[in-house]
């Protein structure tokens, strides 16, 4: 026998569930279009050779910035890192980069947008690339460097060292993952934004289950859980919420696209904006996925120190959320 309630639970649960499909897939598709024209026209090596030329202070302002609207997935982004390292980058202005490019990037702003509207969205970039900028100032200041390993990394048809530069390969990288692939120089505009149209439709093909298993999880948060359960263990009654959802986020972390339809789940619950803005950031920032691809150029305490500055900034972030911005947003 059916549990009474149960049944509108779930009905409850689908509506919710369609309503967030409705809202999401094309804010996805056109943010994922905007992603591949950001790497036609920005690929890695460009972007390189853009923050070699600049030192501690106006590096670290660009280094955020190109991480935000350079959204390289994982498996480039470590790569970039590792160029920007070899060719003698400060380890500073290394991790704005690095800071900014999980937590901050076009498919989450889109997203934000989608879910949140404008206030949260603008509030979330302003903030989140302050503290990418703010936290590689102060780790530049630090004698970092003997943390990070000797190592070559060979991607999108390059070998990359950390230990003196990066070389060019003759050989195309055939391997990673296919929105990693290196940019022909000499396309025309139009084959530019058709190879971004078709990126957009391959990767939101290859993102659909993370982004399904989101928003299921995000329905069933709406209508099978109770708020006032979720709000006992995570509502501003409780002083320790902020700090354990910047925590919680890592283990559960598959994509944003399927972490923010649950973010949004939780606020309808009636859980604090900051506490789940400090679970967004923590578990885009320290990922098992992210943290095993670190291993390969970080020795343990540098991953260590990095994993410590993303959750202070979740719950930084989360904080500023939950008292300066809460009347205004």
């Amino acid at each position: 026998m059916i549990p009474p309630g149960t049944e509108a639970a779930l009905l409850d649960s689908w509506d919710y569930f369609l309503h967030l499909a409705i809202v999401l897939t094309p804010l996805f598709i056109g943010a994922s279009f905007l992603v591949g024209l950001a790497q036609e026209y920005l690929p890695p090596e460009r972007v390189e050779e853009m923050l070699r030329a600049r030192d501690h202070g106006s590096g670290n302002v660009l280094a955020a910035g190109l991480g935000a609207v350079t959204p390289f997935c994982s498996c480039s982004t470590v790569p970039v890192l590792a160029g920007l390292l070899g060719a003698g980058a400060p380890t500073g202005m290394a991790f704005s980069f690095l800071l900014a490019s999980p937590i901050v990037n076009w498919i989450a702003v889109f997203l934000l947008f989608g879910l949140f509207g404008t206030g949260v969205t603008v509030a979330y970039v302003t903030t989140a690339l302050l503290a990418a900028i703010v936290a590689g100032l102060i780790i530049g200041t630090l004698d970092l460097d003997g943390y990070i390993k000797d190592v070559r990394i060979t991607a999108g048809g390059r070998e990359i060292a950390t230990d003196g530069g990066t070389s060019a390969s003759a050989t195309a990288d055939a391997g990673g993952c296919g929105e990693c692939g290196a940019t022909a120089a000499n396309r025309t505009h139009r084959e530019r934004v058709t190879a971004a149209g078709e990126g957009a439709l391959s990767f939101f093909r290859d993102t659909l289950p993370y982004i399904a298993v989101g928003i299921a999880i995000g329905a069933l948060i709406h209508g099978a859980v109770p708020a006032e359960f979720l709000q006992q263990i995570a509502g501003p009654g409780n002083p320790l919420a902020t700090p354990v959802a910047a925590l919680a986020g890592a283990p559960i972390y598959v994509s944003i696209s399927g972490m923010l339809p649950i973010a949004h789940s939780l606020t309808e619950a009636g859980i604090p904006i900051g506490t789940v803005i400090a679970f967004v950031i923590g578990g885009a920032g320290i990922s098992i996925p992210n943290l095993i691809l670190l291993n390969k150029l970080f020795e343990r305490r540098l991953i260590a120190i990095y994993a410590t500055t993303v959750v202070t900034i979740g719950i930084t972030v989360g904080v500023l959320f939950n008292t300066v911005f809460a009347g205004l947003l």
